[in-house]
């Protein structure tokens, strides 16, 4: 699907009359850039450059439709299914049991991830996959976006990926991401002990017809089921590990702590921190305003 792409774009540039640094030009990309294109050498097109192509080369959309295609290639053929699914997909439930799903990682979460394994074939190659999984993320901002229900594993908030300051990024964007309509966060604690998928992440599907589809995946495959009474078998496990779990709001408890005894220097209070400070307000005369960090405003004083 690359060369194909490569292919197009050639062919309406040499009918354009441009070179391939005029077209980087147009693009703002160095013409070597769009050489690599032609040829399917090097990183693959990201969808900003894919439309700015289309616009500049007067394609008519074609090549914006011909981008989902080579996008899918940056991952393994075994997970392209799932994210043709998932890119249709009305509601989307998902347990992680050792890292936080792509739909909500950072970009340093997501680099220092998928920075590791034998698979990796330079730094090209690693910046066209961290490309390729923060756009699956522009569904959570659009319209017609899924509904989003993670449950997340306890080792997910500990297993420092990336380091400290990489995981304080990652979750303060947790408790973020669960402050949107239409996103639900639960933490399993390890406490609760074995479960029905400890052998790794589940996803279940909810396509627009009512249709359900289950993935499952380790570290180096997954499967999709497609069948109904499979899937059942899927969904009665999800609905175990969601009833096992904390349920919402000491989840984000649970994550706030994490962040401040695990990764020191995040500013967030603790919901028990705004809670107490919110009753220390409503007690004292004039009700004090508190910052959004806990700290407070002080009134200004009158001018002599």
């Amino acid at each position: 699907m690359a060369a194909l792409f490569g292919s197009r774009v050639r062919k309406l540039r040499t009918a354009a009359g441009l070179t391939q640094t005029d077209v980087g030009a147009l693009t703002h990309v160095v013409g070597s850039r769009i050489a690599q294109i032609e040829r399917a050498t090097g990183a693959k097109p990201t969808l900003e450059l894919a439309r700015a192509l289309d616009r500049e080369l007067v394609a008519d959309e074609l090549l914006i439709d011909l981008w989902p295609y080579v996008y899918r290639e940056a991952f393994p053929n075994w997970s392209q299914a799932f994210i043709a699914y998932s890119a249709r997909a009305a509601v989307i439930r998902e347990y992680a049991s050792h890292v936080v799903p792509g739909l909500l990682q950072t970009p340093a979460y997501a680099r220092a991830l998928l920075s590791v394994g034998h698979s990796l074939r330079g730094a090209e190659h690693l910046e066209e996959r961290v490309a390729a999984r923060l756009d699956r993320q522009t569904r959570l901002a659009g319209p017609g976006r899924p509904e989003l229900w993670i449950i997340l594993d306890e080792a997910v908030l500990r297993r420092p990926i990336g380091g400290s300051a990489v995981m304080r990024g990652q979750l303060e964007k947790l408790l973020h991401m669960a402050e949107e309509p239409g996103i639900t966060i639960q933490v399993l604690p390890f406490d609760q002990g074995e479960h029905g998928a400890l052998g790794g992440s589940l996803t279940l599907l909810v396509m627009p017809d009512g249709t359900e589809v289950a993935y499952t995946e380790g570290a180096h495959h997954g499967q999709l089921t497609e069948e109904p009474h499979e899937v059942e078998r899927f969904v009665l496990t999800y609905d175990q590990l969601r009833a096992m779990a904390l349920p919402p709001l000491m989840s984000l408890d649970l994550i706030r702590s994490v962040l401040e005894a695990d990764y020191r220097g995040s500013r967030i209070p603790s919901r028990s921190d705004r809670r107490r400070l919110a009753q220390q307000q409503s007690q004292q005369p004039g009700g004090r305003q508190l910052r959004g960090g806990g700290g407070r405003i002080p009134r200004r004083r009158p001018r002599p």
